[in-house]
């Protein structure tokens, strides 16, 4: 019988051969000569510095860093916001309602890139459709540059939040109704509910999406080139000049941009490890 089971775990690990040759091929591996590359003089030749020392000491590469940063951050915290609304109001809805607006939020989720850069330009654009229907009916104070960083920031906003809401609505069945009950018979009221109870129990879950959302922010390259080409200094689209550029790729330069991208990534990450930690402990 043992011998049997010995057989079976080794077949079960023969699977998982395409899926490692897979992971290292296209995970691994690229990611290695990345870092490698971010190590050598332009031409892929010697060990050296210079790389990271132009990141982190020109201009140019210090503010598309900032900028992501700061775009990603904000658009994050915005979003996260208006999802947790949202996915409240999903669970008091009847179940038929639910299940359509929770499938209309996981196909938004897969609407990004070109197509959501394009149907903005349509519908809020210059010569959009909303843009000239409100400017028609003297409501112009209804509009907005779309090619600005307001423009930027909505359109990450709209991407970020069906995300949010997939992500934080199962948190929201974590608060029972029988808490509520309880709280009311206390006399505590809404508000005091949702500071001493709600809020506490969704925070981990709040914080950790928060993590997923300022990743998922900062490696968006389509959808802000697509909308504002490089008229933009982001840190993405610095990467992507860089390694394909126009006349001279500069791949090592742009390596080392994309190693410095994956360590703000994983120092969110970090933070948002330990943030998970305070706030399971105030639980």
């Amino acid at each position: 019988m043992a011998r049997r089971g010995s057989s079976t775990h080794k077949i079960m690990l023969l699977f998982l051969v395409p899926f490692c040759i897979w992971v290292v091929a296209f995970l691994i591996l690229p990611a290695a000569g990345m870092f490698i590359s971010s190590f050598q003089n332009e031409g892929g030749q010697g060990f050296t510095l210079d790389q990271y020392s132009k990141v982190l000491t020109h201009p140019l590469y210090q503010t598309a860093i900032v900028n992501s940063v700061l775009l990603s951050l904000i658009s994050s915290v915005i979003a996260i916001i208006i999802a947790v609304f949202g996915a409240y109001s999903f669970t008091t809805f009847s179940n038929k309602t639910r299940d359509g607006m929770l499938n209309v939020s996981n196909v938004m989720t897969n609407f990004a890139g070109i197509p959501l850069a394009f149907a903005f330009m349509v519908i809020w654009g210059s010569n959009g459709m909303f843009t000239l229907i409100f400017k028609k009916i003297g409501l112009s104070f209804l509009t907005f540059d779309l090619y600005s960083w307001t423009g930027l920031g909505l359109v990450y906003i709209y991407f970020q939040v069906p995300l949010a809401i997939m992500l934080i609505y199962p948190s929201m069945y974590a608060i029972r109704t029988e808490w509520k009950e309880a709280a009311s018979l206390l006399g505590a009221g809404t508000w005091q509910f949702w500071r001493r109870i709600g809020i506490p129990v969704l925070l981990p879950g709040i914080v950790g999406t928060l993590s997923v959302l300022f990743a998922n922010a900062m490696g968006a390259y389509a959808t802000a080139y697509a909308l504002v080409l490089r008229n933009f200094n982001l840190l993405p689209i610095q990467i992507g000049s860089l390694v394909s550029g126009d006349v001279f790729p500069r791949q090592e330069l742009g390596s080392a941009m994309a190693t410095i991208l994956f360590i703000i990534l994983l120092i969110a990450m970090l933070i948002n490890e330990k943030m998970l930690k305070l706030a399971r402990k105030g639980n």
